[in-house]
Protein backbone atom coordinates (compact mmCIF):
# COMPACT_ATOMS: atom_id res chain seq x y z
CA UNK A 1 0.00 0.00 0.00
CA UNK A 2 1.20 3.40 -0.95
CA UNK A 3 1.61 6.51 1.15
CA UNK A 4 1.07 9.09 -0.45
CA UNK A 5 3.60 11.72 1.17
CA UNK A 6 3.34 15.88 0.87
CA UNK A 7 7.11 17.44 0.59
CA UNK A 8 6.68 21.03 0.77
CA UNK A 9 9.24 23.85 1.07
CA UNK A 10 6.76 26.77 1.64
CA UNK A 11 6.77 27.79 5.16
CA UNK A 12 3.75 27.78 7.11
CA UNK A 13 4.73 30.45 9.08
CA UNK A 14 5.81 34.22 8.03
CA UNK A 15 9.12 34.64 7.67
CA UNK A 16 9.87 37.59 10.49
CA UNK A 17 11.64 40.43 9.25
CA UNK A 18 14.82 40.83 11.32
CA UNK A 19 16.67 43.79 11.38
CA UNK A 20 20.45 43.40 12.91
CA UNK A 21 21.32 46.54 15.26
CA UNK A 22 25.02 47.69 14.40
CA UNK A 23 26.40 50.29 17.22
CA UNK A 24 27.29 54.12 15.70
CA UNK A 25 30.53 54.23 15.79
CA UNK A 26 32.05 57.11 17.81
CA UNK A 27 34.00 59.97 16.32
CA UNK A 28 37.82 60.75 16.31
CA UNK A 29 37.29 63.89 17.86
CA UNK A 30 35.62 62.26 20.83
CA UNK A 31 37.91 59.57 21.49
CA UNK A 32 41.39 62.58 21.33
CA UNK A 33 38.78 64.68 24.09
CA UNK A 34 38.76 61.88 26.18
CA UNK A 35 42.49 61.06 26.11
CA UNK A 36 43.21 64.79 26.81
CA UNK A 37 40.99 64.40 29.34
CA UNK A 38 42.69 61.67 31.26
CA UNK A 39 46.07 63.13 30.52
CA UNK A 40 45.66 66.22 32.26
CA UNK A 41 43.61 64.21 34.96
CA UNK A 42 46.20 62.20 35.38
CA UNK A 43 48.97 65.35 35.28
CA UNK A 44 47.07 67.29 37.72
CA UNK A 45 46.96 64.17 40.40
CA UNK A 46 50.98 64.17 39.76
CA UNK A 47 51.30 67.47 39.99
CA UNK A 48 49.57 67.82 43.62
CA UNK A 49 51.17 64.76 44.95
CA UNK A 50 54.83 66.32 43.67
CA UNK A 51 53.73 69.95 45.45
CA UNK A 52 53.06 67.63 48.73
CA UNK A 53 56.31 66.23 48.32
CA UNK A 54 57.96 69.78 47.78
CA UNK A 55 56.44 71.06 50.70
CA UNK A 56 57.78 69.01 53.29
CA UNK A 57 61.14 68.58 51.73
CA UNK A 58 61.26 72.88 51.80
CA UNK A 59 60.29 72.34 55.65
CA UNK A 60 62.31 70.25 56.15
CA UNK A 61 65.54 71.41 55.06
CA UNK A 62 64.00 75.12 56.46
CA UNK A 63 64.28 73.37 59.94
CA UNK A 64 67.95 71.76 59.36
CA UNK A 65 68.87 75.42 58.54
CA UNK A 66 67.36 76.65 61.19
CA UNK A 67 69.19 74.02 63.97
CA UNK A 68 72.71 74.93 61.74
CA UNK A 69 72.10 78.64 62.55
CA UNK A 70 71.53 78.01 65.98
CA UNK A 71 74.87 75.65 66.37
CA UNK A 72 76.94 79.21 64.78
CA UNK A 73 75.70 81.51 67.40
CA UNK A 74 73.94 84.72 65.47
CA UNK A 75 75.51 86.55 68.18
CA UNK A 76 78.69 85.85 68.53
CA UNK A 77 78.78 86.31 64.23
CA UNK A 78 77.29 89.50 64.81
CA UNK A 79 80.15 91.34 67.17
CA UNK A 80 82.89 88.91 64.70
CA UNK A 81 81.39 90.91 61.86
CA UNK A 82 81.59 94.07 63.69
CA UNK A 83 85.22 93.22 65.03
CA UNK A 84 86.30 92.23 61.04
CA UNK A 85 84.91 96.13 60.18
CA UNK A 86 87.03 97.74 63.09
CA UNK A 87 90.37 95.88 62.30
CA UNK A 88 89.66 96.55 58.62
CA UNK A 89 89.24 100.24 59.59
CA UNK A 90 92.08 100.15 61.55
CA UNK A 91 94.64 98.95 58.93
CA UNK A 92 93.62 101.05 56.20
CA UNK A 93 94.47 104.21 59.43
CA UNK A 94 97.46 102.69 59.26
CA UNK A 95 98.55 102.16 55.92
CA UNK A 96 97.77 105.88 55.60
CA UNK A 97 99.45 107.14 58.78
CA UNK A 98 102.46 109.00 58.63
CA UNK A 99 105.75 109.47 60.62
CA UNK A 100 108.38 112.06 60.83
CA UNK A 101 110.60 110.11 63.13
CA UNK A 102 112.66 108.87 60.17
CA UNK A 103 113.33 112.29 58.67
CA UNK A 104 114.76 113.44 61.98
CA UNK A 105 117.15 109.57 62.55
CA UNK A 106 118.16 111.04 59.16
CA UNK A 107 118.81 114.06 60.12
CA UNK A 108 120.49 112.94 63.51
CA UNK A 109 122.85 110.50 61.19
CA UNK A 110 124.28 112.67 58.69
CA UNK A 111 124.02 117.03 60.68
CA UNK A 112 127.50 117.42 61.92
CA UNK A 113 128.53 118.95 65.42
CA UNK A 114 128.83 122.51 63.84
CA UNK A 115 125.48 122.90 62.92
CA UNK A 116 121.75 122.94 64.77
CA UNK A 117 118.53 123.81 63.40
CA UNK A 118 116.10 125.93 65.09
CA UNK A 119 112.87 125.64 62.89
CA UNK A 120 110.90 122.40 61.48
CA UNK A 121 108.06 122.72 58.84
CA UNK A 122 106.52 119.67 56.53
CA UNK A 123 104.24 119.97 53.99
CA UNK A 124 102.35 116.74 53.65
CA UNK A 125 100.19 116.32 49.86
CA UNK A 126 98.78 113.45 49.86
CA UNK A 127 98.86 109.85 49.54
CA UNK A 128 102.01 108.70 46.97
CA UNK A 129 103.35 112.48 46.90
CA UNK A 130 106.39 113.77 48.15
CA UNK A 131 106.86 115.47 51.50
CA UNK A 132 108.28 119.52 51.29
CA UNK A 133 110.59 119.57 54.45
CA UNK A 134 111.31 123.11 55.26
CA UNK A 135 114.33 124.30 58.11
CA UNK A 136 116.13 126.96 59.69
CA UNK A 137 119.49 126.71 61.42
CA UNK A 138 123.03 128.20 62.70
CA UNK A 139 126.05 126.97 61.51
CA UNK A 140 129.71 127.62 62.72
CA UNK A 141 130.72 129.25 59.53
CA UNK A 142 130.47 128.41 56.04
CA UNK A 143 132.71 125.76 55.29
CA UNK A 144 130.55 123.78 57.81
CA UNK A 145 127.55 124.43 55.23
CA UNK A 146 129.09 123.15 52.24
CA UNK A 147 130.47 120.12 54.36
CA UNK A 148 127.13 119.70 55.66
CA UNK A 149 125.40 120.18 52.19
CA UNK A 150 127.42 117.63 50.73
CA UNK A 151 125.96 114.94 53.53
CA UNK A 152 122.50 115.72 52.50
CA UNK A 153 123.56 114.71 48.70
CA UNK A 154 124.71 111.81 49.54
CA UNK A 155 121.49 110.16 51.65
CA UNK A 156 118.82 108.96 48.80
CA UNK A 157 116.14 109.58 51.03
CA UNK A 158 116.76 113.22 51.35
CA UNK A 159 115.83 114.38 47.44
CA UNK A 160 117.11 117.98 46.69
CA UNK A 161 118.73 119.47 49.55
CA UNK A 162 119.22 123.30 48.86
CA UNK A 163 120.95 125.81 51.11
CA UNK A 164 119.57 129.64 51.05
CA UNK A 165 119.43 132.72 52.66
CA UNK A 166 122.81 132.36 53.92
CA UNK A 167 123.37 135.14 56.93
CA UNK A 168 125.74 135.84 59.71
CA UNK A 169 124.52 136.57 63.01
CA UNK A 170 126.48 138.89 65.31
CA UNK A 171 128.49 136.13 66.81
CA UNK A 172 130.03 134.94 62.97
CA UNK A 173 127.85 132.00 62.74
CA UNK A 174 126.16 131.35 59.45
CA UNK A 175 121.79 131.40 59.49
CA UNK A 176 120.81 129.40 56.65
CA UNK A 177 117.19 128.24 55.72
CA UNK A 178 117.31 124.75 54.05
CA UNK A 179 114.58 122.80 52.19
CA UNK A 180 113.99 119.27 50.57
CA UNK A 181 111.74 116.39 49.82
CA UNK A 182 111.40 113.04 50.87
CA UNK A 183 109.39 109.93 49.32
CA UNK A 184 106.04 109.60 50.51
CA UNK A 185 106.89 105.83 51.18
CA UNK A 186 109.79 106.75 53.47
CA UNK A 187 107.53 108.33 55.89
CA UNK A 188 104.63 105.83 56.13
CA UNK A 189 104.84 104.14 59.41
CA UNK A 190 103.85 100.66 58.18
CA UNK A 191 106.23 100.61 55.68
CA UNK A 192 108.58 101.93 58.48
CA UNK A 193 107.23 99.02 61.11
CA UNK A 194 107.91 96.26 58.09
CA UNK A 195 111.50 97.52 57.34
CA UNK A 196 112.46 97.45 60.98
CA UNK A 197 111.28 94.07 61.01
CA UNK A 198 113.78 92.88 58.33
CA UNK A 199 116.44 94.44 59.09
CA UNK A 200 116.59 97.85 61.08
CA UNK A 201 118.71 100.97 59.22
CA UNK A 202 122.19 100.86 59.85
CA UNK A 203 123.21 105.15 61.39
CA UNK A 204 125.67 106.97 59.79
CA UNK A 205 128.75 107.63 61.63
CA UNK A 206 129.33 112.08 60.95
CA UNK A 207 132.02 112.78 60.47
CA UNK A 208 134.72 115.00 63.05
CA UNK A 209 133.77 118.29 63.18
CA UNK A 210 134.40 121.57 64.88
CA UNK A 211 133.69 121.61 68.51
CA UNK A 212 131.17 123.54 70.51
CA UNK A 213 128.28 122.70 67.71
CA UNK A 214 125.17 121.70 69.52
CA UNK A 215 122.63 119.53 67.71
CA UNK A 216 118.99 119.53 68.20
Amino acid sequence: MEQNFQTSFIPKRPILNEQVQVPHSVGLFSVLAIFVFLTMLLATGALYLYQGVLGKKIDSMQSALAVAKNRFEPAKIAQLQVLDKRLKASGEVLRNHVTVSPIFQALEAITMKTVRYTRFDYNFGGQNQKVKINLSGVAVGYRSIALQSDLFAKNKNLIDPVFSNLTLDEKGNVLFDLEFSVDSSFINYSAMLKAEAVAPAPLLIPPPAEPGAVIY
